[in-house]
């Protein structure tokens, strides 16, 4: 489900079976463990953790699981070390992917993420090429039952949204980084619960794919999103509705 759109992606994160969901709390204490050895155990005062922890919270993942995590990374000791990764990669039909990974062996995880491009037609970008086409923002992803439109509307504009985006499904809040704290602390605050939140990687434009391309696309992003060191994966694809 990776990449088809934002509003299928929520819904696939939240109602993941128990195995995927399984994967999804590895990853995610991977990532809080990580954070909490490189900025310290508080989220007020690591920026990183508290972005980790939004997502933890958004699929639903045990409070004790993610405390045993961040006291994993604020122990100390010789633990494995890991390494923060961008990867740029064209997919079928000139579809734009890029991939966060944080791995403790580089050379192992970029073997494996070429063994799937190779058999899937995707390919390895120059450098720059990708994250170009990408700019970091600020996303919040509301329900349409969760708020009423002009509230929602308000509540961010005046925290300092960039934008508010209508759609069938629901809104969209846009930020610049540096402001999605603040805004999304208005929204919550005003009661309005985020169904998706957090700073993110949104293309400049999509990119129109065909229904002869839609799975091997997907199969592509699907199998990196499953990869064990991947955090995120962003695509510009614009998948036909089904």
């Amino acid at each position: 489900m990776a990449g088809h759109n934002k509003w299928s992606k929520v819904k696939h994160i939240k109602g993941a079976a128990d195995a995927k969901r399984g994967k999804i709390f590895s990853k995610l204490s991977r990532e809080i463990t990580v954070a909490a050895k490189e900025g310290g155990g508080e989220p007020d005062l690591n920026a990183r953790l508290r972005m980790v922890l939004l997502k933890a919270k958004q699929a639903n993942m045990p409070a004790d699981t993610i405390d045993r995590a961040v006291k994993k990374g604020v122990g100390g000791g010789q633990g494995t070390e890991f390494e923060d990764l961008v990867y740029e990669i064209y997919g079928p039909a000139g579809v734009a992917i890029l991939v966060e990974i944080s791995t403790d062996n580089k050379n192992r995880t970029a073997a494996e993420i070429r063994h799937i491009l190779t058999k899937n037609g995707g390919s390895i970008a120059t450098s720059g090429a990708v994250t170009r086409l990408f700019h970091r923002k600020g996303q919040m992803i509301i329900a349409r039952d969760k708020a009423e439109e002009d509230r929602a509307m308000e509540i961010a504009l005046e925290a300092g949204a960039e934008d508010f985006r209508v759609e069938p499904e629901g809104y969209e809040i846009i930020t610049e980084p540096a402001q999605f704290e603040t805004v999304h602390q208005a929204v919550e605050s005003a009661g309005i619960d985020c169904d998706s939140a957090g700073v993110t990687c949104l293309p400049d434009s999509l990119v129109p794919v065909s229904d002869d391309d839609a799975g091997t696309i997907t199969r592509i992003l699907d199998l990196i999103e499953e990869h064990d060191d991947v955090k995120d994966v962003y695509s510009n694809a614009d998948f036909p509705n089904p």
